[in-house]
């Protein structure tokens, strides 16, 4: 059954899991068990194009495991998503749910396509027929979907709607991440980019290195890249260096963050800036900075640039974006790593906010919304450090053995059924 979800991301995944299932050493059967997601969904999505011709998308939707409630994880629209990528993405939400401490388990989708080269009508159909593809395996506590790269709030408002109709009522909650005007929540689209700057400050506190020359790079200047750079320059960090598709603008004295930010908001590109030096997007990864802050796609770090990057911590924003080899080569040169699944879960956490207040009907202010995230990713940050600096182990191994370790217990204490 394996080879269903045949691919480098899916095949890392699990043996970032065996690493640490090694050190756990958890009950016989939940590694074969934890290895393999308990469902998967692969649909047929045919859309009717604006020039009248009919085209056929692959979606998916995979759902890893449930121990500790229902099913939580994004939709991406991107031309590689796969079966692969999607198993590797929900295998590491569960562990991000488990070390968040959320009431969730980890799930993922996707369809495969770019949807800059749709209109706002084929995004819309195609939405639409993929959520009614997986409308069987999905609901406000079974499963709930997400925003995730290529996919924003209009995505999900479209969801929510698709799902509703075919309730006959509202059912807000079906769907995180969606406009504020029909039950999202306050503070979630700056959520995940605010959690990485909060773990980018605690990382450096912790670690001594938080000086008024800290200089910061980010790799991707999407939704989180911009938000991580705005809460930065709040705290009073410096941001060298940003990139986007199109390449990246450099000045080691500080770039102006709000009028980069502008400038992709009028559909623009980083480097439509005149503030600094062009660069790509791999010279970028090697500048010489305290912290770098992939922010993009998954696998931009990788065995044939790790020995070049001259950061001296790398603060993981993106999904997966470093691969095993070039962890490796990471740790064997003392550049830490804060892994993914605890700087970029600020999204999941106010995800789960947005849930809690769906069901109540109640909504919470931005303020508490900020208060609440800022507790929680210093709280789990700071249950991270300790146990690699008791145990002598990576951040990464940490977070992933802390996280496991919570699904295994719930799973042991719910047994198997029948």
């Amino acid at each position: 059954m394996y080879e269903l979800f045949d691919s480098p991301a899916y095949s890392e995944a699990v043996m970032q899991f065996r690493r640490a299932g090694e050190r756990l050493a958890t009950d016989d059967g939940l590694e074969e068990r934890f290895e393999l997601p308990q469902r998967t969904l692969v649909v047929s999505c045919p859309v009717r194009m604006d020039d009248g011709t009919q085209k056929v998308f692959s979606g998916y939707r995979v759902q890893h495991n449930q121990a500790l409630g229902p099913y939580k994880g994004g939709i991406r629209y991107h031309p590689e998503v796969d079966m692969g990528e999607v198993a590797a993405l929900a295998m590491t939400m569960t562990w991000k749910c488990g070390l968040a401490e959320l009431p969730f388990g980890g799930a993922k989708g996707g369809i495969a396509v770019d949807p800059g080269k749709l209109s706002e009508g084929e995004l819309e159909r195609l939405t639409r027929r993929y959520t009614a593809e997986i409308l069987p395996i999905i609901g406000p506590n079974e499963d709930i979907p997400a925003p995730d790269l290529g996919t924003n709030p209009q995505v999900m408002a479209w969801i929510m709607d698709t799902y509703s109709m075919s309730k006959g009522f509202t059912v807000p909650s079906i769907v995180t991440g969606k406009p504020v005007l029909i039950g999202g929540s306050l503070g979630r689209e700056e959520a995940t980019g605010f959690g990485v700057a909060y773990v980018a400050e605690d990382t450096l506190e912790r670690f001594g290195k938080r000086t008024a020359d800290v200089k910061v790079v980010i790799q991707g200047f999407g939704n989180v890249g911009t938000y991580t750079a705005l809460k930065l320059r709040d705290l009073g960090i410096k941001v060298v260096a940003v990139s986007d598709v199109r390449g990246g603008i450099y000045n080691p004295d500080g770039l102006p963050v709000e009028e980069l930010v502008e400038i992709v908001r009028r559909k623009g590109f980083v480097t439509d800036h005149g503030g600094g030096d062009k660069i790509t997007n791999e010279e970028l990864l090697a500048l010489e900075c305290d912290v770098l802050i992939p922010a993009a796609l998954g696998r931009v770090i990788h065995k044939d640039n790790a020995q070049k990057l001259k950061c001296k911590m790398v603060v993981e924003a993106a999904n997966n974006p470093t691969t095993a080899e070039g962890d490796d080569i990471l740790r064997e040169r003392g550049i830490l790593v804060v892994p993914d699944i605890l700087a970029n879960s600020g999204g999941l956490i106010v995800s789960y906010f947005e849930w809690v207040q769906g069901l109540q009907e109640y909504y919470w202010s931005r303020e508490v919304v900020h208060d609440e995230l800022k507790k929680r990713m210093k709280s789990t940050f700071i249950k991270v450090a300790d146990f690699a600096e008791k145990e002598k182990i990576p951040m990464r191994l940490a977070a992933l053995m802390l996280g496991i370790d919570r699904v295994a217990r719930a799973k042991k204490l719910r047994g198997l059924y029948p």
